[in-house]
């Protein structure tokens, strides 16, 4: 997986872009306050059992990310090899755990399969969801929220693995604390619904 460098300073090509982005974003290591989160459009209705029977079972791992990912601060992509973070916001928790569980929430919201965790309550599942997840956080050069997620999906008894990449794109009204969080809540809860349409039929 390719590895992005985090620059203080920007070439003269990108002095432009740092200018338009100097109010929004920052480059030091002070936490910013403020905290965000996602949430499942397509989550399990309260007082709805789901039932085993009938199901394959399903283990959603948690996605490896790159190391701009690896962090509570929200990415914002200005460059091909800079990244900066948008000032006085971050997630309340790791992005790689936000999204593991949105994936749970709407692959049992959507029925098609019981998610579970490894061994959990005595079950073992049939397959595995596992992956990369690329991207999760803001592309300034196109104003837009992104999420890229690598999904593999693996069969626990034939060793047997499908590959297919997921992202979505949703404009950006502001890239501030107050207007990133809904877009890229948008776009995770896009990825999420096409991977449990994508496990439904494989």
């Amino acid at each position: 997986m390719p590895t992005t460098r985090l620059h203080h300073l920007f070439a003269p090509a990108t002095a432009a872009a740092a200018l338009l982005l100097s109010g929004c974003v920052s480059f030091g290591a002070k936490p910013p306050p403020q905290l965000l989160t996602i949430t499942a459009e397509n989550g399990i209705a309260a007082g709805k059992s789901v039932r085993s029977e009938g199901l394959p079972g399903l283990s959603v791992m948690l996605p490896d990310v790159p190391r701009k990912l690896a962090t509570t601060r929200i990415p914002v992509q200005v460059d091909a090899t800079s990244v900066a973070y948008v000032k006085k916001a971050q997630w309340t928790e790791a992005p790689r755990d936000m999204f593991r569980n949105l994936l749970s929430e709407t692959l049992t919201a959507d029925g098609a399969v019981f998610v579970i965790e490894e061994d959990q309550y005595g079950l073992r599942p049939d397959r595995r969801l596992s992956g990369d997840l690329v991207d999760f956080g803001v592309d300034a050069r196109t104003r837009e929220a992104v999420v890229t997620y690598d999904a593999v999906l693996t069969g626990s008894d034939n060793g047997r693995a499908t590959r297919q990449r997921f992202t979505a794109r949703v404009p950006v009204p502001d890239i501030s604390a107050k207007k990133v969080a809904a877009p890229i809540n948008q776009a995770a809860n896009m990825v999420a619904a096409e991977v449990a349409a994508w496990v439904s039929s494989n």
